[in-house]
């Protein structure tokens, strides 16, 4: 890649958790114990990623137990994540819908118990602990719409941009950012802050379009980010979903270009969250206590998505050629589906990744 990263506007102070070195070596135990990663390819991928600095830099102000928590649930969403993006899994929405279904079961309390010798996939075994340990002392209306938000994560990652892939489908531009902040379970991650700051945001806030956009901003800069970081590896991989790639389908742009344009959106949509939130601070000052640890919680995600994406070897263009062998790290005890049952799923159409690269150049 010649073209140059592009500096991002994002005027937040760096921040960092002090409990990352504790959270690290709970995340090494977690993975094995859970079965999410256990081959020592795959331990070597996950362990260079550094999950650990990642959620300290956007969760600074958590207590060790909810750093634990919240840790376990980016661990969960970047291994799902890479199974759908980077193996053949993403390209089999048939092949996938049963894992989700159970998985949405684990989320709707119908799941029903393993039965004898039943093997239940790692992602299934983690999400059940996950939940078990999140939500009995949530409020019910964060309960629901953050049941709402994963399963939306879920099913969009496997239909939409799975069907997307097995068609050759190119998505608009428009179309693929109102999907994104889905297919990306940032609205998972940003729920999140009311666990770790220990509040609760009434429904009539999450209602009030100046939250809506602030929370769309961030969500957007979040995702946004990672396109602009995980363009090359994407490329790699001949994945269509990513903004950078989009911008050069469908505006003919050079990628210096893409990335360029990209950048200017995400200054954009920086301001627009800066605008939301003074009026959010002036309109209602009683909920002073609560607003502030929130906007604080999203800023600390703008900020820390990038300093991570910096430094991670995930998006480390050196490195960027270990993407053309994803079954070095990807484990298929993750959802229970071996390679070769991918590959020959029926009614599936396979989509060479280098036909989807000529077409337009995807995330991370």
């Amino acid at each position: 890649m010649d073209s140059e990263l592009p500096d991002i506007y994002c005027p937040f102070p760096q921040r960092t958790n002090p409990h990352v070195g504790h959270v690290r070596g709970h995340l090494a135990t977690w993975v094995r114990q859970t079965g999410l990663v256990h081959r020592e390819s795959a331990m070597n991928r996950f362990e260079q990623a550094d999950f650990g600095a990642f959620v300290g830099m956007v969760y600074p102000t958590a207590d060790p137990e909810h750093l634990d928590l919240v840790a376990d649930w980016f661990v969960w969403l970047f291994l799902v994540d890479d199974q759908l993006d980077d193996g053949h899994l993403g390209r089999s929405p048939e092949l996938v819908r049963a894992v989700v279904d159970r998985m949405r079961a684990v989320v709707d309390g119908t799941a029903p118990a393993p039965l004898p010798g039943e093997e239940l996939p790692a992602a299934v075994i983690a999400l059940m602990d996950l939940w078990e340990r999140t939500t009995p002392n949530a409020a019910p209306h964060w309960r629901t719409r953050f049941a709402w938000h994963l399963v939306t994560y879920l099913t969009t990652a496997t239909t939409w941009e799975a069907g997307n892939r097995a068609e050759g489908v190119v998505p608009s531009e428009e179309t693929y950012i109102a999907k994104r902040r889905h297919t990306g379970a940032i609205h998972v991650c940003m729920d999140l802050i009311e666990i770790v700051a220990r509040i609760e945001a009434p429904e009539s806030l999450h209602n009030d379009p100046r939250f809506i956009t602030a929370l769309e901003a961030a969500c957007n800069h979040v995702c946004w980010a990672n396109d602009v970081y995980s363009f090359e590896k994407e490329q790699v991989l001949g994945e269509i979903h990513n903004l950078v790639h989009l911008v050069r389908h469908h505006r003919g742009l050079g990628e210096q270009q893409a990335l360029d344009h990209v950048a200017e959106r995400l200054a954009l949509e920086t301001e627009r969250f800066l605008t939301a939130e003074d009026e959010l601070l002036e309109l209602y000052p009683e909920l002073i206590g609560l607003l502030v640890p929130y906007l604080e919680g999203m800023r600390s995600w703008m900020r820390g998505n990038l300093d991570w994406s910096r430094l991670t070897p995930r998006y480390n263009p050196a490195d960027v050629g270990q993407y053309e062998e994803p079954e070095q790290y990807l484990e298929e005890t993750v959802l229970g589906i071996a390679p070769d049952h991918a590959e020959a799923a029926p009614g599936t159409a396979e989509v060479p990744r280098q036909a989807c690269a000529a077409e337009a150049p995807r995330q991370g």
